[in-house]
């Protein structure tokens, strides 16, 4: 959690509400994306399946939206698209003489029971926290159960489990690791851009295994850690260990990723402390933890940091979930980032009827609408484009476009720089900064040709090149009359084939 960048976004949203009056945004509101009915969200927490849920615990102001009064929002689905919103799960503690407000971090199903929480034979769901004290400057991990399927919890009476007596020391993210059986915490010393790794039988007494770090970027504070296993190139049997920061970047959130080795103890990093690799390279992806599921499957979301724009009643939203994989590259062993399989049925299933597919259109050194495209205008898509880019020196696809095509958004492939981008031109200086108009990812064809993935849902934006090699994921604000979407060219550039599924009405129940 990026305390004091929070506290500014906090400055800066009461400023604009107030100007604003709380007015109602409806027309940026997500509809296949998670946000809070009507408060305040940042990172994701405590995830899990259970019992055929997916479990979302989030950062959640309940009384307002905007930061403040930390306490852990709940939600479920079986889809990941359609969502349950249930009451706050483990709210802040407020007494006397503290406050312990319910900061990051993760919750597991204790199935054996190792902590003893268990009632009735169930399996007690426990939640491993950062409990920040501000009175006290003073930041440490806490425990609290669940026997009641993680509608609400109990703290543990031995809490803290970890207190270090310092001021930077959260975001606790815990697994089961089979071949020491023990539960394993990456937590994150956050200026001295460390990962500590501790070890626990029980969830409750915790001791220290290794520290990783500083390694790949340390300009800001390491948040928000968490390790996971990973096949490579879908070889179940040849497993990388993968370790995740977030990060506060030099232009706007930032998660670097480190590939290697864990032997119980220590995590081995394969390459250079030097070498940086990174998650997304837009300007909102941050705080990501993963689902853990069966045979390594790891789902991750992540919290799009909404920017200056003030939205109500709502406050901040979450990522598209994603399937994680390595594969190797020309570059070495690379991540890579799909929209989750889970999400791709449901959302094919509720599109069915409103989706159109062209193939072979060919563009000439202009702006193109195919027939039909004109009816794709609520700003909530599915895109998925294969362009051969041999002939041409960019190519791609313009959205939410205005009718005189002066505003409008660039989503494309420049060829010879080799890169994937999102340029908002004009449209974008209303709520972006300067060096975040145009937002890019190195990214080389194949064979001529790139495939770009876009998730467009109101006021999101997520771009996937190469079947996931690369990603960009940004906020947008568009207006009324900025919702049109066409093809464009510098060059002779062929679509081979442009798909698009209309998803203005999934929210409806």
């Amino acid at each position: 959690m990026r305390v004091i960048f929070l506290s500014c976004l906090l400055s800066v949203i009461l400023i604009r509400c107030a100007a604003q009056e709380k007015t109602p945004t409806p027309q940026w509101r997500p509809v296949y994306h998670f946000t809070p009915e009507k408060t305040w969200t940042n990172d994701p927490n405590g995830l899990f399946y259970f019992d055929g849920f997916f479990h979302l615990y989030f950062q959640n102001n309940p009384f307002d939206n905007v930061w403040g009064h930390m306490s852990w929002g709940h939600a479920v689905s079986k889809d990941l698209v359609h969502w349950q919103h249930l009451p706050v799960a483990i709210p802040e503690v407020v007494k006397k003489d503290s406050v312990i407000s319910i900061f990051s971090g993760s919750a597991v199903v204790d199935s054996h029971n190792s902590s003893g929480f268990s009632k009735n034979g169930e399996s007690p769901l426990v939640a491993i926290f950062t409990g920040d004290l501000p009175k006290q400057k003073k930041e440490a991990q806490y425990i609290a159960y669940s026997n009641d399927t993680g509608k609400t919890f109990s703290f543990y009476t031995g809490n803290p489990v970890i207190d270090l007596n310092r001021a930077d020391f959260r975001d606790p993210n815990v697994f089961w690791y089979e071949p020491a059986k023990e539960w394993v915490m990456t937590v994150s010393l956050v200026h001295e851009h460390k990962i500590r790794l501790y070890g626990s039988k029980d969830l409750k007494a915790w001791t220290i295994l290794s520290d990783f770090g500083p390694a790949g970027y340390t300009g800001h504070d390491w948040e928000c850690p968490f390790l996971v296993p990973l096949p490579v190139n879908g070889n179940s049997s040849k497993i990388k260990w993968v370790l995740f920061v977030s990060c506060w970047g030099d232009k706007a959130p930032y998660i670097q990723y480190f590939t290697g080795d864990f032997d119980g103890k220590n995590f081995h990093n394969d390459n250079s402390n030097k070498q940086i690799l990174t998650v997304d390279n837009g300007d909102c992806f941050y705080a990501a933890i993963p689902w853990r599921l069966e045979h390594n499957q790891q789902i991750l979301i992540g919290w799009l940091v909404p920017g200056n724009t003030a939205t109500n009643p709502w406050r901040g939203q979450m990522s598209i979930p994603r399937d994680l994989s390595l594969r190797n590259t020309n570059e070495g062993l690379r991540l890579f980032q799909q929209p989750a399989s889970i999400i791709r049925k449901t959302l094919s299933a509720l599109s069915a009827g409103r989706n159109n597919t062209w193939k072979h259109i060919r563009i000439n050194n202009k702006i193109l609408m195919p027939t039909g495209i004109e009816k794709y205008t609520g700003n909530a898509y599915w895109a998925e484009a294969t362009f051969d880019v041999k002939k041409t020196s960019k190519a791609g696809i313009n959205i939410a476009e205005d009718t005189t095509n002066n505003h409008k958004i660039a989503v494309g492939y420049d060829v010879n720089k080799q890169l994937l981008y999102i340029d908002f031109g004009v449209a974008g200086k209303r709520y972006k900064s300067v060096e975040n108009i145009l937002q890019t990812a190195p990214l080389k064809s194949i064979n001529g040709k790139v495939k770009i993935q876009i998730l467009l849902d109101k006021s999101s934006l997520e771009v996937f090149g190469n079947d996931g090699e690369k990603v960009i994921s940004a906020m947008l604000y568009p207006t009324a009359n900025e919702t049109g979407i066409s093809l464009f060219s510098e060059g002779k550039a062929t679509v081979e084939r442009l798909s698009l599924w209309d998803l203005n009405r999934t929210g409806e129940k």
